[in-house]
Protein backbone atom coordinates (compact mmCIF):
# COMPACT_ATOMS: atom_id res chain seq x y z
CA UNK A 1 0.00 0.00 0.00
CA UNK A 2 1.40 3.54 -0.79
CA UNK A 3 1.67 5.93 2.08
CA UNK A 4 -0.37 8.88 1.58
CA UNK A 5 2.58 11.90 0.65
CA UNK A 6 2.71 14.25 3.63
CA UNK A 7 2.24 17.76 3.00
CA UNK A 8 6.08 19.47 2.63
CA UNK A 9 7.36 16.00 2.98
CA UNK A 10 10.80 16.30 0.69
CA UNK A 11 10.22 13.27 -2.10
CA UNK A 12 14.23 12.87 -2.57
CA UNK A 13 14.76 9.81 -0.22
CA UNK A 14 18.58 8.94 0.47
CA UNK A 15 18.12 6.72 3.62
CA UNK A 16 15.35 3.99 3.31
CA UNK A 17 12.53 3.37 1.32
CA UNK A 18 9.76 5.52 1.54
CA UNK A 19 7.18 3.96 -0.67
CA UNK A 20 6.95 3.70 -4.52
CA UNK A 21 5.73 7.40 -5.26
CA UNK A 22 9.52 8.32 -4.29
CA UNK A 23 11.47 5.28 -6.16
CA UNK A 24 12.60 6.17 -9.67
CA UNK A 25 11.91 3.51 -12.45
CA UNK A 26 13.91 0.37 -11.91
CA UNK A 27 10.79 -1.00 -13.30
CA UNK A 28 12.69 -3.40 -15.59
CA UNK A 29 14.78 -4.88 -12.92
CA UNK A 30 11.83 -5.13 -10.88
CA UNK A 31 10.25 -6.98 -13.10
CA UNK A 32 13.46 -9.58 -13.52
CA UNK A 33 13.51 -10.46 -10.04
CA UNK A 34 10.28 -10.81 -9.11
CA UNK A 35 9.62 -13.15 -12.46
CA UNK A 36 13.70 -15.12 -11.44
CA UNK A 37 12.35 -15.29 -7.82
CA UNK A 38 9.00 -16.72 -8.32
CA UNK A 39 9.92 -19.34 -10.89
CA UNK A 40 12.18 -20.93 -8.38
CA UNK A 41 15.48 -19.32 -9.24
CA UNK A 42 17.21 -17.38 -6.43
CA UNK A 43 19.29 -13.70 -7.72
CA UNK A 44 22.53 -12.62 -6.96
CA UNK A 45 22.33 -9.24 -6.96
CA UNK A 46 25.68 -7.00 -7.89
CA UNK A 47 26.75 -3.49 -7.72
CA UNK A 48 29.03 -0.84 -5.92
CA UNK A 49 27.13 0.61 -2.75
CA UNK A 50 25.20 3.63 -3.50
CA UNK A 51 23.88 2.63 -6.55
CA UNK A 52 20.28 2.01 -4.88
CA UNK A 53 20.47 -2.12 -4.84
CA UNK A 54 18.83 -1.85 -1.09
CA UNK A 55 16.09 0.15 -2.78
CA UNK A 56 15.68 -2.03 -5.10
CA UNK A 57 15.49 -4.79 -2.58
CA UNK A 58 12.68 -3.12 -0.60
CA UNK A 59 10.37 -1.73 -4.13
CA UNK A 60 10.95 -5.41 -5.10
CA UNK A 61 9.59 -6.59 -2.02
CA UNK A 62 6.87 -4.08 -1.77
CA UNK A 63 5.58 -5.05 -5.04
CA UNK A 64 5.42 -8.86 -3.69
CA UNK A 65 3.08 -7.90 -0.63
CA UNK A 66 1.16 -5.70 -2.62
CA UNK A 67 0.37 -8.51 -5.50
CA UNK A 68 0.54 -11.79 -2.95
CA UNK A 69 -0.80 -10.50 0.38
CA UNK A 70 0.30 -13.40 2.40
CA UNK A 71 4.04 -13.29 1.53
CA UNK A 72 6.88 -12.82 3.88
CA UNK A 73 9.44 -10.34 2.68
CA UNK A 74 12.92 -10.21 5.20
CA UNK A 75 15.30 -8.06 4.55
CA UNK A 76 18.67 -8.87 6.59
CA UNK A 77 22.13 -6.53 6.23
CA UNK A 78 24.91 -8.46 7.51
CA UNK A 79 27.87 -5.83 6.96
CA UNK A 80 28.25 -5.23 10.91
CA UNK A 81 29.08 -9.10 11.13
CA UNK A 82 31.97 -10.57 12.25
CA UNK A 83 31.57 -14.55 12.08
CA UNK A 84 28.68 -17.12 12.04
CA UNK A 85 27.04 -16.68 15.19
CA UNK A 86 26.65 -12.90 15.02
CA UNK A 87 25.63 -14.09 11.41
CA UNK A 88 22.67 -16.20 13.18
CA UNK A 89 21.87 -13.92 15.87
CA UNK A 90 21.24 -11.58 13.03
CA UNK A 91 18.97 -13.52 10.72
CA UNK A 92 17.16 -14.93 13.33
CA UNK A 93 16.32 -11.78 14.74
CA UNK A 94 15.04 -10.56 11.51
CA UNK A 95 12.58 -13.30 11.21
CA UNK A 96 11.38 -13.23 14.19
CA UNK A 97 10.63 -9.05 14.15
CA UNK A 98 9.21 -9.89 10.79
CA UNK A 99 6.73 -12.26 11.76
CA UNK A 100 5.91 -10.63 15.03
CA UNK A 101 4.35 -7.76 12.74
CA UNK A 102 1.80 -10.31 10.73
CA UNK A 103 -1.10 -11.52 13.57
CA UNK A 104 -0.86 -12.41 17.65
CA UNK A 105 -1.82 -16.12 15.98
CA UNK A 106 1.60 -15.61 14.12
CA UNK A 107 3.67 -14.06 17.11
CA UNK A 108 2.70 -16.99 19.79
CA UNK A 109 3.48 -19.38 17.06
CA UNK A 110 6.81 -17.99 16.21
CA UNK A 111 7.41 -17.58 19.77
CA UNK A 112 6.68 -21.02 20.30
CA UNK A 113 8.90 -22.31 17.68
CA UNK A 114 12.07 -20.75 18.81
CA UNK A 115 11.32 -20.38 22.89
CA UNK A 116 14.63 -22.12 23.40
CA UNK A 117 16.35 -18.55 21.90
CA UNK A 118 14.82 -16.74 24.48
CA UNK A 119 13.51 -14.28 21.98
CA UNK A 120 12.57 -11.05 24.38
CA UNK A 121 9.81 -8.26 22.44
CA UNK A 122 9.21 -5.03 24.00
CA UNK A 123 7.72 -2.13 22.65
CA UNK A 124 9.79 0.90 21.57
CA UNK A 125 8.77 3.87 23.73
CA UNK A 126 8.44 6.13 20.69
CA UNK A 127 6.79 4.18 18.18
CA UNK A 128 5.12 1.71 20.08
CA UNK A 129 6.23 -0.92 17.53
CA UNK A 130 7.49 -4.09 18.96
CA UNK A 131 10.82 -4.28 19.21
CA UNK A 132 12.87 -7.87 19.70
CA UNK A 133 15.89 -8.99 21.27
CA UNK A 134 17.23 -12.95 21.29
CA UNK A 135 19.95 -14.81 22.40
CA UNK A 136 21.32 -17.69 20.90
CA UNK A 137 23.91 -20.22 22.23
CA UNK A 138 27.28 -19.91 20.88
CA UNK A 139 27.72 -23.77 20.59
CA UNK A 140 23.91 -24.11 19.16
CA UNK A 141 24.77 -21.79 16.18
CA UNK A 142 24.88 -24.83 13.23
CA UNK A 143 21.18 -26.32 14.85
CA UNK A 144 19.81 -22.63 15.42
CA UNK A 145 20.52 -22.30 11.50
CA UNK A 146 18.78 -25.37 10.70
CA UNK A 147 15.84 -24.68 12.93
CA UNK A 148 15.75 -20.92 11.06
CA UNK A 149 15.33 -22.58 7.70
CA UNK A 150 13.09 -25.94 9.05
CA UNK A 151 10.85 -23.08 10.40
CA UNK A 152 10.65 -20.95 6.94
CA UNK A 153 10.21 -24.16 5.06
CA UNK A 154 7.35 -25.60 7.30
CA UNK A 155 5.69 -21.97 7.28
CA UNK A 156 3.03 -22.86 5.05
CA UNK A 157 3.76 -19.10 2.88
CA UNK A 158 5.97 -18.16 0.48
CA UNK A 159 8.95 -16.32 2.19
CA UNK A 160 11.25 -14.02 0.37
CA UNK A 161 14.79 -13.28 1.81
CA UNK A 162 17.01 -11.11 1.36
CA UNK A 163 20.63 -11.27 2.48
CA UNK A 164 22.54 -8.04 1.90
CA UNK A 165 26.76 -7.62 1.75
CA UNK A 166 26.69 -11.43 1.22
CA UNK A 167 30.35 -11.23 0.27
CA UNK A 168 30.73 -10.51 4.51
CA UNK A 169 30.46 -14.07 4.92
CA UNK A 170 33.78 -14.83 3.14
CA UNK A 171 35.48 -13.53 6.01
CA UNK A 172 33.86 -15.30 9.31
CA UNK A 173 36.67 -17.28 11.06
CA UNK A 174 34.49 -20.51 10.77
CA UNK A 175 35.05 -21.30 6.18
CA UNK A 176 32.60 -23.79 6.09
CA UNK A 177 29.15 -21.39 6.50
CA UNK A 178 29.12 -21.31 3.10
CA UNK A 179 28.48 -24.81 2.45
CA UNK A 180 26.32 -25.02 5.45
CA UNK A 181 23.73 -22.90 3.68
CA UNK A 182 23.94 -24.04 0.73
CA UNK A 183 23.19 -27.20 2.26
CA UNK A 184 19.49 -26.30 4.06
CA UNK A 185 18.77 -23.39 0.99
CA UNK A 186 18.64 -26.58 -2.05
CA UNK A 187 15.87 -28.04 -0.90
CA UNK A 188 13.59 -24.84 0.27
CA UNK A 189 11.21 -24.84 -2.66
CA UNK A 190 8.84 -22.39 -0.89
CA UNK A 191 11.49 -20.11 0.20
CA UNK A 192 13.69 -17.70 -2.37
CA UNK A 193 16.68 -15.65 -1.77
CA UNK A 194 18.07 -12.65 -3.04
CA UNK A 195 22.10 -12.70 -1.96
CA UNK A 196 23.33 -8.53 -2.74
CA UNK A 197 26.93 -7.44 -2.32
CA UNK A 198 28.90 -4.72 -3.34
CA UNK A 199 31.95 -6.18 -3.10
CA UNK A 200 32.31 -7.07 -6.60
CA UNK A 201 35.16 -9.62 -6.98
CA UNK A 202 34.43 -11.61 -3.53
CA UNK A 203 30.70 -11.82 -4.85
CA UNK A 204 31.56 -13.12 -8.30
CA UNK A 205 34.05 -15.89 -6.45
CA UNK A 206 31.60 -16.68 -4.55
CA UNK A 207 28.98 -17.75 -6.93
CA UNK A 208 31.10 -18.35 -10.20
CA UNK A 209 34.28 -20.44 -8.74
CA UNK A 210 33.66 -24.30 -9.33
CA UNK A 211 35.21 -24.61 -5.78
CA UNK A 212 32.51 -22.42 -3.87
CA UNK A 213 29.59 -24.21 -2.62
CA UNK A 214 26.76 -21.50 -3.92
CA UNK A 215 28.86 -22.06 -8.05
CA UNK A 216 26.07 -21.73 -10.41
CA UNK A 217 23.84 -21.65 -8.19
CA UNK A 218 21.67 -18.33 -8.77
CA UNK A 219 21.01 -15.82 -11.52
CA UNK A 220 23.08 -12.85 -11.59
CA UNK A 221 22.14 -8.98 -11.85
CA UNK A 222 24.44 -6.16 -12.23
CA UNK A 223 22.97 -3.18 -11.14
CA UNK A 224 23.56 0.14 -13.38
CA UNK A 225 23.06 4.07 -12.54
CA UNK A 226 19.41 5.42 -13.61
CA UNK A 227 19.28 6.35 -17.28
CA UNK A 228 19.48 10.46 -16.94
CA UNK A 229 16.39 10.82 -19.25
CA UNK A 230 14.13 8.64 -16.93
CA UNK A 231 15.86 10.27 -13.86
CA UNK A 232 15.75 13.72 -14.72
CA UNK A 233 11.79 13.18 -15.63
CA UNK A 234 11.17 11.96 -12.14
CA UNK A 235 12.97 15.25 -10.69
CA UNK A 236 11.65 17.17 -12.98
CA UNK A 237 8.02 16.13 -12.04
CA UNK A 238 8.76 16.34 -8.19
CA UNK A 239 9.90 20.18 -8.32
CA UNK A 240 6.87 21.16 -10.54
CA UNK A 241 4.50 19.28 -7.45
CA UNK A 242 5.63 22.18 -5.57
CA UNK A 243 5.12 24.79 -8.46
CA UNK A 244 8.57 24.96 -9.20
CA UNK A 245 11.42 24.14 -12.44
CA UNK A 246 14.51 22.33 -12.23
CA UNK A 247 16.70 22.82 -15.53
CA UNK A 248 17.68 19.75 -17.90
CA UNK A 249 21.47 21.25 -18.60
CA UNK A 250 21.49 21.75 -14.91
CA UNK A 251 20.65 18.36 -14.02
CA UNK A 252 22.62 16.96 -16.76
CA UNK A 253 25.67 18.56 -15.18
CA UNK A 254 24.65 16.93 -11.72
CA UNK A 255 24.43 13.45 -13.43
CA UNK A 256 27.73 14.33 -14.99
CA UNK A 257 29.33 14.92 -11.71
CA UNK A 258 28.44 11.47 -9.97
CA UNK A 259 28.06 9.65 -13.02
CA UNK A 260 24.39 9.08 -11.44
CA UNK A 261 25.32 7.25 -8.47
CA UNK A 262 21.56 7.67 -7.06
CA UNK A 263 22.29 7.59 -2.73
CA UNK A 264 24.79 11.25 -4.07
CA UNK A 265 22.20 12.39 -6.63
CA UNK A 266 19.62 11.85 -4.10
CA UNK A 267 21.61 13.53 -1.34
CA UNK A 268 22.04 16.98 -3.20
CA UNK A 269 18.56 16.70 -5.04
CA UNK A 270 17.23 16.50 -1.33
CA UNK A 271 18.94 19.70 -0.47
CA UNK A 272 18.01 21.02 -3.81
CA UNK A 273 14.85 20.69 -2.66
CA UNK A 274 14.51 21.99 0.64
CA UNK A 275 16.69 25.41 -0.14
CA UNK A 276 15.38 26.25 -3.95
CA UNK A 277 11.80 26.44 -5.84
CA UNK A 278 13.21 26.64 -8.80
CA UNK A 279 16.74 25.16 -9.74
CA UNK A 280 18.15 27.00 -12.80
CA UNK A 281 22.01 27.52 -12.35
CA UNK A 282 25.01 24.90 -11.22
CA UNK A 283 25.97 27.47 -8.82
CA UNK A 284 23.03 25.99 -6.55
CA UNK A 285 23.96 22.61 -7.02
CA UNK A 286 27.28 23.82 -5.79
CA UNK A 287 26.16 25.29 -2.94
CA UNK A 288 24.29 22.56 -2.01
CA UNK A 289 27.54 20.22 -2.18
CA UNK A 290 29.61 22.52 -0.11
CA UNK A 291 27.39 22.01 2.97
CA UNK A 292 27.19 18.40 2.55
CA UNK A 293 31.09 18.54 2.10
CA UNK A 294 31.22 20.78 5.15
CA UNK A 295 29.54 18.51 7.43
CA UNK A 296 31.41 16.14 5.84
CA UNK A 297 34.66 17.80 6.90
CA UNK A 298 36.05 16.02 10.08
CA UNK A 299 35.89 12.51 8.59
CA UNK A 300 37.43 13.31 5.46
CA UNK A 301 39.87 15.01 7.43
CA UNK A 302 40.22 11.77 9.19
CA UNK A 303 41.77 10.84 5.61
CA UNK A 304 45.31 11.93 6.55
CA UNK A 305 45.23 9.87 10.49
CA UNK A 306 44.63 6.99 9.22
CA UNK A 307 46.33 6.08 6.08
CA UNK A 308 50.17 6.11 5.34
CA UNK A 309 51.62 9.04 3.47
CA UNK A 310 52.09 6.50 0.39
CA UNK A 311 48.03 5.63 0.67
CA UNK A 312 47.07 9.01 0.51
CA UNK A 313 49.74 10.55 -2.07
CA UNK A 314 48.23 7.53 -4.25
CA UNK A 315 44.77 8.82 -3.27
CA UNK A 316 45.37 12.01 -3.99
CA UNK A 317 46.20 11.16 -7.54
CA UNK A 318 43.14 8.28 -8.08
CA UNK A 319 40.97 11.43 -7.22
CA UNK A 320 43.30 14.14 -9.45
CA UNK A 321 42.82 11.23 -12.78
CA UNK A 322 38.86 10.67 -11.41
CA UNK A 323 39.42 7.17 -12.92
CA UNK A 324 43.05 5.31 -13.28
CA UNK A 325 43.39 2.30 -15.42
CA UNK A 326 47.06 1.24 -14.74
CA UNK A 327 48.36 2.86 -11.45
CA UNK A 328 51.24 0.72 -11.51
CA UNK A 329 52.62 2.43 -14.58
CA UNK A 330 55.76 4.36 -14.76
CA UNK A 331 53.81 7.58 -16.16
CA UNK A 332 51.67 7.54 -13.76
CA UNK A 333 53.82 7.15 -10.67
CA UNK A 334 56.09 9.73 -12.36
CA UNK A 335 53.60 12.05 -12.53
CA UNK A 336 52.00 12.39 -9.33
CA UNK A 337 55.91 11.48 -7.88
CA UNK A 338 54.64 8.28 -5.94
CA UNK A 339 57.97 6.37 -5.47
CA UNK A 340 58.05 2.83 -6.77
CA UNK A 341 55.82 0.20 -8.40
CA UNK A 342 56.05 -1.84 -5.08
CA UNK A 343 55.19 0.30 -2.89
CA UNK A 344 52.36 1.82 -4.87
CA UNK A 345 51.04 -1.48 -5.19
CA UNK A 346 51.21 -2.07 -1.00
CA UNK A 347 48.96 1.47 -1.19
CA UNK A 348 47.00 0.18 -3.89
CA UNK A 349 45.99 -3.02 -2.12
CA UNK A 350 45.34 -1.35 0.92
CA UNK A 351 43.01 1.02 -0.10
CA UNK A 352 41.13 -1.40 -1.62
CA UNK A 353 40.97 -3.14 1.31
CA UNK A 354 39.67 -0.47 3.21
CA UNK A 355 37.07 -0.20 0.31
CA UNK A 356 38.14 3.39 0.15
CA UNK A 357 38.88 2.75 -3.41
CA UNK A 358 37.35 0.37 -6.02
CA UNK A 359 38.14 -1.38 -9.30
CA UNK A 360 35.53 -0.20 -11.89
CA UNK A 361 35.21 -1.36 -15.18
CA UNK A 362 37.47 1.63 -16.54
CA UNK A 363 39.68 1.59 -13.67
CA UNK A 364 40.12 2.79 -9.75
CA UNK A 365 38.02 5.41 -8.40
CA UNK A 366 37.92 6.30 -5.38
CA UNK A 367 34.75 4.80 -3.57
CA UNK A 368 32.82 7.78 -1.84
CA UNK A 369 32.47 10.46 -4.58
CA UNK A 370 31.91 13.06 -2.31
CA UNK A 371 35.02 12.34 -0.62
CA UNK A 372 36.94 12.68 -4.30
CA UNK A 373 35.47 15.87 -4.70
CA UNK A 374 36.77 16.78 -1.18
CA UNK A 375 40.01 16.05 -2.33
CA UNK A 376 39.88 17.66 -5.49
CA UNK A 377 38.93 20.90 -3.80
CA UNK A 378 41.09 20.39 -0.75
CA UNK A 379 44.30 20.23 -2.90
CA UNK A 380 43.79 22.17 -6.03
CA UNK A 381 43.09 18.71 -7.94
Amino acid sequence: MSKEKKINENPFVYEGYEGPEYFCDRTEETETVIADLRNGRNLTLVSPRKIGKTGLIHHVFHTIKSQQKDAVCIYVDIFHTQNQHDFVTTLGKAIVSERLLDSRGAMEKVLSFFSSWRPTVSLDPLTGSPTVSVSIERSADDMTLKSIFDYLKGSGKEVYVAIDEFQTIADYPEKGTEALLRSYLQFMHNVHFIFSGSRQHLMYEIFFSPKRPFYNSTSMMSLEPLHEEIYYAFASRMFQEKEGSFSAEVFHELYGLFEGHTWYMQTVLNRLYDCHCHVTDFAQVSEAIDDVLKRKRDLYDSFQMFLTNNQFDLLKAIACERRVEQPLSGEFISKYHLGSASSVKRALQRLTEKEIVYHARQGYVVYDKFADLWLRRMFGL
